[in-house]
């Protein structure tokens, strides 16, 4: 029963258990007096129990009152309890009490303390406090981590020179200070996780990814794919002439880097960064059409139906009339359409293929995959990604051969966060707008100036232009009490009674939102109620208003990319952010920060402040853990240094190399290599 439980936490051999650390620490080892206890702060007492009875006052509880020897007093309370707690309660006792000390309406009180015999021997070092499971006690949990400490290879796997160089306490060291604190290391050194253990384990832990991702690199440089090369083929030539724009600098110098990594005989990794609006687009094209031009096949894979109707619709303009065959395929696709799409897949007469996931349904097949490209990447599961890629997976004779892969995402990674989990792929960042994009202006208005927000409505509408209006829900939530797309449309409809007003929303299905969305770009509908369907994917030039309902309910990133759906045209647009007041600190700071800037870097930057590395990665509800112990906000520093000891241990310490991810990463490298 006890190994079950300890397998739930993922404890399975001693090398596991020495790295379950703490996660925080009770400080048992002195008894304060009653008089000097503070609200908000743990305290352990001792003291005599001079009341304790059972009230039901509004509901059963277990009321107790403690006095120490200076004659002061202090309440404790639980709401729910046993007889064993109230035998150990009775009056006369004397008890050790630890917990938290809250305000109460009589004064200071503890609500569901530790309570202990009193006159015991304190602990001469901190008290640790493991993540545990239903049924596994904190006791029985220290029990087997001491164990395991006798057992476990305690060794450094670190050379003495490297550990010199960054100042590393040793292993065996760190591990034995964090699960059995010495009695002059304070609580606060440790939940700060500045001392120099938790530095050497942070160290360690951003050293076993740089390792990981490192060989994650050098085994993709082993596989063989297919080289895409013909870079001065008469179709890539044909499409640069076609085009009805000029392409940007920026987008001139990325699909160069992604077109040398095709040339290549081992896969390509990129990731493809440009901020909302700056063209990502039609650099996919040019590196579809590089793998084309040498008898391969690609694939484009978006998150919504919305994205890839319109990665579709843009890529048949311009590639069809060169005479390349663009198939379709999404859930919404059925019958003979359904079935003659997968027929040309795996004939190889569909030469480029767009889609949602459909596209990784096992009945889908290639001829010849030369070349996948995620759109919004983050948006996908790891298992996803790694569905797409083995698509084209080739197997001709002894040779296996990998599909190129090339993934795109307008939500810019932040610095520390590429020097992390992004560090095994090639970095394309497109750093310009195309000409005549116009600035977008935000501004934060709160709910109570509604007509306001009307009468802008109205008045970009008599000038021929168009707007979003944007809410987070479908169906009303009384938890949430937000204001539905579906109602809000039916007041604005009754509100402004002259604008052709359309719906949108995750509900409807694909052939009515496709209906919709075409009215909005013949410009058929004034104002466009949606939900967050529209997030991504929607480019219509003539919209120059965006109001987003309910603003304060929205996170950072999908803030940036829903206001990029306006100033596509040359007009200028504004973003009106309009909120319910009172807001949250976390929601006022996002709001800020949209008011603030416009650059997509800073608005990642601030966004993996908030709500950490999960959103960028697609691992936000996979319930993978990232990093159990380092932060990617706080501890930049260590990132660089772990960066350079990587490259260290490769090249001079490879045994040591091996044995620290053998400690250290025990399976997740599947994670960190898709």
């Amino acid at each position: 029963m006890a190994e079950r439980r300890l397998a739930r936490l993922g404890l399975h051999e001693p090398a596991d258990f020495i790295v379950h650390l703490p996660l925080r620490y009770e400080d048992e080892t002195r008894i304060v007096p009653i008089a000097s206890v503070v609200p908000g702060v743990a305290a352990q007492i001792e003291g005599e129990v001079i009341r304790s009875e059972v009230e039901f006052r509004p509901r059963r509880q277990l009321h107790a009152l403690v006095q120490d020897e200076n004659g002061d007093q202090l309440a404790l309370r639980w709401l729910h309890f046993y007889p064993s707690q109230q035998k150990q309660l009775a009056v006369g006792n004397r008890v050790r009490v630890r917990g938290e000390v809250r305000s109460g309406f009589g004064g200071c009180e503890m609500v569901h303390p530790k309570v202990s015999a009193g006159g015991r021997p304190l602990a001469t070092a901190l008290t640790p406090v493991y993540s545990t499971t239903d049924g596994l006690s904190q006791i029985s949990l220290r029990k087997a981590i001491d164990t395991a400490l006798e057992r476990a290879d305690l060794s450094d796997t670190l050379p003495q020179d490297v550990c010199s160089q960054y100042g590393l306490i040793p292993f065996r060291q760190a591990i034995r200070v964090l699960h059995h604190p010495p009695a002059d290391v304070s609580c606060a050194d440790l939940a700060e996780r500045e001392h120099p253990a938790w530095l050497r384990i942070k160290f360690d832990e951003l050293l076993a990814q740089q390792l990981s991702l490192a060989a994650a690199r050098a085994a993709r440089r082993r596989q063989q794919a297919r080289p895409l090369a013909n870079v001065e083929h008469v179709l890539l030539q044909r499409l640069r002439a076609s085009l009805p724009f000029t392409l940007t600098a920026a987008q001139a110098r990325v699909i160069d880097e992604i077109s040398a990594d095709l040339s290549r005989s081992f896969p390509m990794h990129r990731l493809l960064q440009g901020d909302v609006g700056s063209g990502k687009t039609i650099v996919a094209a040019f590196a579809a059409a590089q793998a084309i031009a040498s008898g391969s096949q690609a694939a484009i894979m978006a998150p919504t139906e919305i994205l890839a109707e319109q990665h579709f619709s843009k890529l048949s303009a311009w590639l069809q009339p060169l005479g390349v065959n663009v198939a379709w395929l999404a859930g919404s696709l059925a019958g003979k359409a359904r079935k003659a799409t997968m027929t040309a897949a795996k004939s190889g007469q569909a030469q480029l293929v767009v889609g949602t996931q459909a596209l990784i349904q096992d009945k889908v097949e290639f001829s010849s995959l030369g070349l996948v490209i995620l759109d919004e990447q983050h948006r996908f599961g790891v298992g996803q990604r790694l569905q797409l890629n083995r698509k084209g997976e080739e197997n001709t004779g002894r040779q296996a051969y990998i599909p190129h892969q090339l993934n795109m995402s307008a939500t810019p990674i932040p610095r520390t966060l590429a020097m992390t989990f992004f560090a095994d792929l090639d970095v394309s960042v497109i750093d310009e707008l195309p000409p005549g994009r116009s600035p977008v202006l935000t501004k934060l208005i709160a709910d109570s100036r509604r007509p306001e927000v009307l009468a802008s409505v109205a008045a970009e509408v008599r000038q021929g232009r168009q707007a979003y209006w944007v809410c987070p829900l479908v169906e009303e939530s009384e938890a949430l009490q937000l204001q539905t797309a579906v109602d809000t449309h039916d007041r604005l409809a009754a509100a402004l009674p002259d604008v052709r007003i359309g719906l949108i929303h995750g509900k409807l299905p694909a052939n009515e939102k496709q209906a919709v969305m075409q009215r909005f770009r013949d410009g058929d509908t004034d104002l466009l109620v949606a939900t967050t369907v529209i997030e991504v994917g929607v480019d219509v030039s003539n919209a120059s208003l965006m109001i987003i309902e309910h603003a304060e309910r929205f996170g950072l990133a999908q803030l940036h990319q829903l206001r990029g759906r306006v100033g596509r045209g040359s007009q200028e647009s504004i973003c009106v952010l309009m909120y319910q007041a009172p807001l949250s600190m976390i929601a006022r700071q996002r709001l800020r920060a949209m008011y603030e800037t416009t650059d997509g870097f800073e608005i990642a930057r601030r966004d993996l402040e908030q709500r950490g590395p999960g959103e960028f990665l697609g691992v936000r509800q996979s319930g993978q853990e990232l990093l159990r112990f380092a932060s990617l906000e706080t501890d930049a520093r260590l990132v660089a240094q772990a960066r350079e000891a990587a490259a260290t241990l490769r090249d001079h310490y490879p045994e040591h190399a091996q044995a620290h991810l053998q400690r250290w990463m025990r399976g997740r490298q599947d994670f960190l290599r898709s």
